[in-house]
């Protein structure tokens, strides 16, 4: 059971308080500056001369206080004393053996004086470190905010691919019974050999299911197509344009279980995106009718059909009433003898005629949003997974009448002489550019010659072509 709420909302609020809290760090950092780089901001308010100053005298006092009065003969002898201790006795001078001639430069009397700067200690040196180095907020507040948001995506990534995960393990374990009843072979996947039979996992957020062996149709592809749950990014563009999950089934016909007609019964964006995308829907019926007066189902629901007796014989009671029951769930019902998926663009026009398939197509919401857990959603999606073989029984039963049925090919015979006029007019125009480019080197090899009669020979030939190209053309009777 999932919680009530859709986590994707939970994300997106704690993405939102995540950056706003590493953005107060960031400023409070930058507040704290001048403090962290000066640790000794509190003392420069003292004077130094002052303190200096203050030492010395208490000192002085501390001396007179202690000391004795002194006689006149304790005078007397500290002052022999500080004479003796002034006096500086003379030794010989070291350099007294050294030639005076042999050193230029050299002067006897020249008294060496001591270098006062071998005495003094090692200077100390600060160093001036640049701003940027230091350690401060200042410095991180950019890294931090992408740290931030990279254990945030991964947090999502994780969570967004478990989820979807579910989703796909509940939806096959609520249908797997009843696909086993229908199918011969449930969860094929193109092997000889299939030990593990099941959904096949596409990406993360795709899940796909074969099914085969039953009468009326060559196979069944169940398709689950999820919402980006993995992908941060999409769940917050998700907040702006919002999707639902989705299940997609494609049913592939016999040729000789499905007669020639396109209808479809989609809702009225889906209606206009498969006007503009799908091929066989945009050729054979591009008008869209309401369907509510006729089939009495709710106004948001469009239906496009090519011969009126295909709709009206399949699309009965039981579809209707289902379709009402739930709307939600509905997106598209689609049927085509002549389905080739989604046009071609002009610069990749095909030089033959696109290869079709008789296919059912079926696209259903899976409702997992307003607070429906995952059980609900797909229990909710059961009598529409339903539906699908009530509609391969009906299309396998259902044939035209002879006047439709001529309709019908009538119709497709339209539609591949146009294809033929139009791959022709461009076979023309490759031609005609063939035989331009054709002249141009021959008369590019002509001008470079320097036979001048070659030359003069060419350009009669040229001459006659040109006005025999330019003459009306005339046909000739005879009497």
């Amino acid at each position: 059971m999932s919680s009530p709420v859709d986590r994707s909302h939970w994300l997106t609020i704690f993405a939102l308080t995540l950056l706003f809290v590493s953005y107060n760090i960031a400023n409070a950092g930058i507040n704290h500056l001048d403090i962290e780089d000066n640790e000794f901001a509190e003392f420069e308010d003292f004077d130094v001369d002052d303190v200096v100053g203050g030492v010395a005298s208490d000192q002085k006092n501390v001396l007179h206080d202690h000391e004795e009065p002194s006689t006149p003969e304790q005078d007397k002898e500290a002052a022999i004393t500080d004479e003796d201790e002034a006096t500086v006795e003379t030794e010989d001078n070291e350099f007294e053996h050294v030639d005076e001639d042999e050193y230029e430069g050299y002067e006897k009397d020249s008294t060496s004086k001591p270098d006062l700067k071998l005495n003094e200690g090692p200077k100390i040196t600060f160093a001036q470190l640049p701003a940027h180095l230091r350690s401060n907020w200042e410095s991180y507040y950019l890294e931090l905010m992408i740290l931030a948001g990279l254990v945030l995506y991964f947090f999502n990534f994780f969570l967004g691919r478990s989820k979807n995960q579910r989703i796909a393990e509940t939806w096959y374990s609520a249908f797997k019974g009843p696909l086993l009843e229908k199918f011969a072979l449930v969860g094929d996947d193109g092997k000889l050999e299939n030990s593990q039979p099941g959904l096949m996992k596409e990406s993360e957020n795709v899940y796909l299911l074969w099914c085969s062996g039953r009468t009326g149709c060559e196979a069944v592809l169940f398709e689950l197509r999820l919402l980006k749950r993995q992908d941060l990014v999409a769940m917050v563009m998700n907040l702006f344009r919002p999707q639902q999950d989705q299940v997609h089934v494609k049913v592939f016909m016999n040729d000789s279980d499905m007669d020639t007609f396109v209808m479809c019964l989609a809702a009225k964006k889906t209606a206009n995106r498969f006007v503009r995308e799908m091929a066989d829907i945009s050729v054979y019926c591009p008008e869209k009718k309401s369907a509510v007066d006729k089939f009495g189902l709710p106004a948001n629901f469009v239906l496009m059909s090519e011969i009126g007796e295909a709709s009206s014989t399949l699309l009965d009671v039981r579809v209707c009433s289902l379709i009402n029951n739930i709307p939600e769930v509905i997106e598209s019902i689609h049927f085509s003898d002549q389905y080739s998926g989604p046009k071609q663009t002009e610069d990749t026009a095909p030089s033959k005629m696109p290869e079709v398939k008789k296919m059912l197509i079926f696209n259903f919401n899976l409702p997992l949003k307003n607070g429906k857990s995952i059980v609900e959603a797909v229990e909710i999606i059961r009598p529409a997974i339903m539906l699908t073989f009530h509609c391969i029984d009906r299309v396998k039963r259902f044939r035209l009448s002879k006047e439709f049925k001529a309709k019908a090919e009538k119709n497709r015979q339209k539609v591949e002489e146009a294809f033929l006029k139009s791959t022709h007019a461009a076979r023309a125009e490759a031609a005609a550019a063939r035989r331009e480019e054709k002249r141009r080197l021959e008369k590019e090899k002509i001008l470079q010659d320097d036979d001048p009669e070659k030359q003069r020979k060419w350009e009669e030939k040229e001459n006659k072509r040109l006005a025999k190209k330019r003459m009306p053309k005339m046909k000739a009777i005879k009497v």
